[in-house]
């Protein structure tokens, strides 16, 4: 069966068909420009009904309500079966929300916690690294128990450039230098940003495992994704790469919903 998962993101939306928990097509497109009909999701769409992608439903999460509103008119379109993930759902499809006020959890957190059940197993911590870097967390009993929110690498750099008179903007992506004292304002930047970045991501991680140790989880499986997991050491072996677990808690998602349909 092909699922057709999308993520409505606050920068991108980023669609992807799941076949047997693998992605075989996908895409991505500016969140601003998702509903436009020339440049926009609806042509890709038009485009995979006659692939041999073709997939046999939807399923979406969104963190941007304005985008929502705009993009289920065209997914409506394709007669595909379409699902929302939405935080009143996940009891009824075996993810309790263990959080006081679950109607604050973003759609997309929900997805990866599917994505952990789906291919990692509990206790786990899924790392989103996107615009916003997201820690979140499930127990051994597979309950969602939150988790944390920092500043995105992105964030990180155009700060730096915004707030500052003479600071260049930097690109994210590319935050390589041969050294580890700058010998230029780019270069010392660039050290600063990835360096700090990284010391961010791997204080607030040892906070959480800690925490998590204290709670008599024990060991917890740690999964990083998003377009900006590149810049985390690959030295450190206790955490796992899986660049498609949101696509995967979507397809999850849709599986369960459809078992209890």
């Amino acid at each position: 069966m092909n699922v057709l998962c999308i993520d409505v993101g606050n920068t991108r939306v980023h669609a992807g068909v799941l076949r047997d928990g693998r992605v075989v097509w996908q895409i991505a497109v500016p969140t601003a420009q998702a509903a436009d009909p020339v440049t926009g999701l609806g042509p890709r769409l038009a485009e995979l009904a006659h692939s041999p992608d073709r997939p046999t439903g939807i399923s979406f999460c969104s963190v941007v309500p304005a985008a929502t509103a705009a993009l289920q008119p065209i997914l409506a379109t394709t007669g595909w079966p379409l699902f929302h993930l939405t935080w009143d759902q996940c009891e009824r499809l075996g993810l309790p929300l263990d959080y006081p006020n679950p109607q604050q959890l973003g759609q997309d957190r929900l997805a990866l916690a599917f994505g952990l059940l789906a291919s990692h197993g509990t206790p786990a911590v899924a790392i989103d690294l996107g615009t916003a870097v997201t820690f979140d967390v499930i127990n051994r009993r597979g309950a969602y128990v939150g988790g944390v929110i920092a500043p995105g690498l992105a964030l990180m750099t155009s700060y730096l450039h915004e707030q500052t008179a003479l600071l260049p903007e930097l690109d994210p992506n590319d935050l390589v230098v041969p050294a580890n004292i700058g010998s230029s304002t780019i270069e010392a930047m660039k050290i600063g940003c990835a360096t700090g970045f990284a010391g961010m991501i791997r204080a607030i991680l040892e906070q959480l495992l800690a925490e998590l140790r204290r709670r008599g989880e024990g060991d917890v499986r740690v999964v990083a994704t998003g377009g900006n997991s590149g810049q985390l050491p690959q030295a450190w072996g206790d955490i796992q790469f899986d660049a498609d677990l949101l696509m995967r808690g979507l397809g999850e998602a849709w599986r369960r919903n459809e078992g209890h349909r």
